[in-house]
C-alpha cells in the first residue's frame, strides 16, 4: 500500500509529539529527503524547546491573588456581560442584505463603519459556498483528529481557537480547514445536523480593532459577521436572518469563553 503525501497536519503533529508509530518513520524518511523542510522542522523544534525551558521557572512559581481563578472568573464575567450584550444588540439590529444599513440608535450603539465586516461576510460566503457542497473532502481535518485540528488552526491564526458546542441547535462538528485571507490566515469549521444542513463558522486574523457587524443574504445562505479585538468571525448558513441569529449569539458566546489554551471544546 503506498503511503499517503506527508502534508502540513503531519509535519505540525510531529513537532507537537502528537504522532507516532509507523506514520512517524514516514515523516522522518520524508524529513530526510527534504533537507529545506527539515530545516524548519527543527527550527520549530527548538522554538518549542526554548519557550518550554522559558516558561518552566514562571510555572513553578506561586500564582499572585490576582491571577488566580476566582479573580479572573469575576473579571472576565463583568467584561463578557458587556461586551455580549453590545455584540447581541448589534447582531439583533442588522437588517437583511447590502443595502439594508446599519443599526444601532435604539441601542445607544455607535453605528459602525461596514467595510472590514462587509468583506470577511464576502470570504466567509465564498468559502462556504465552495466546500458546502464537496461530499468526499468538505473539511481537510475531522474531528477523528480534532484536538490537532484546532491546535493547528489556532498556531497559524494566532489565537486560541475553540470549537463552539451547538448541539442545542442539532449541529455537530464535522471539522475544518485552514484558508488563505486578505490580511494572514483564516480557518473554517463545518458544521452538520441530521437532515444534511451545513452551517460554517469564519475566523480570520488581522482585522484591526474596531468592533463592527453585518448580515447579508445571498440565495438560500445567510452570513453573520463581525469584527472583535483584531479577529473577524463569521456564521454563514441556509435560512434567514432569524434562523441563523441564534446560532450566530452562541458562537460568540463560545469564543467569548474559549479557554486560553487552545483545543478544547466550548
Amino acid at each position: 500500500m503506498t503511503p499517503s503525501p506527508i502534508g502540513e497536519d503531519d509535519l505540525q503533529a510531529y513537532i507537537d509529539g502528537q504522532i507516532d508509530g509507523p506514520r512517524r518513520a514516514e515523516v522522518e524518511a520524508y524529513l530526510a529527503a527534504s533537507p529545506q523542510v527539515a530545516a524548519q522542522v527543527a527550527a520549530d523544534l527548538q522554538h518549542r524547546a526554548e519557550l518550554r525551558a522559558r516558561l518552566e521557572a514562571i510555572a513553578a512559581e506561586p500564582v499572585p491573588a490576582r491571577l488566580r481563578i476566582a479573580h479572573l472568573k469575576a473579571a472576565r464575567r463583568a467584561r463578557t456581560g458587556g461586551r455580549l450584550r453590545a455584540v447581541a444588540a448589534g447582531l439583533a439590529l442588522l437588517t437583511t442584505g447590502a443595502a439594508g444599513g446599519w443599526m444601532a440608535g435604539q441601542a445607544g450603539i455607535a453605528a459602525p463603519v461596514p467595510g472590514p465586516a462587509l468583506q470577511v461576510a464576502r470570504d466567509a460566503a465564498a468559502a462556504y459556498r465552495t466546500f458546502v457542497v464537496e461530499v468526499a473532502h468538505p473539511v481537510e481535518v475531522d474531528t477523528t483528529r480534532e484536538a490537532h485540528l484546532l491546535q493547528w488552526l489556532s498556531r497559524r491564526l494566532g489565537r486560541p481557537l475553540s470549537a463552539p458546542d451547538l448541539s442545542a441547535y442539532g449541529l455537530r462538528l464535522m471539522g475544518g480547514r485552514l484558508l488563505p485571507a486578505e490580511a494572514g490566515a483564516a480557518a473554517q469549521l463545518m458544521y452538520d445536523d441530521a437532515s444534511g444542513r451545513r452551517i460554517t463558522i469564519y475566523v480570520e486574523a488581522g482585522r484591526g480593532g474596531e468592533t463592527a457587524f453585518r448580515y447579508q443574504q445571498e440565495g438560500e445562505a445567510g452570513t453573520f459577521a463581525w469584527i472583535d479585538r483584531g479577529f473577524g468571525f463569521a456564521v454563514t448558513g441556509p435560512g434567514g436572518r432569524d434562523t441563523l441569529l441564534p446560532i450566530a449569539e452562541a458562537v460568540y458566546r463560545g469564543f467569548e469563553a474559549a479557554p486560553q489554551e487552545p483545543g478544547h471544546r466550548l
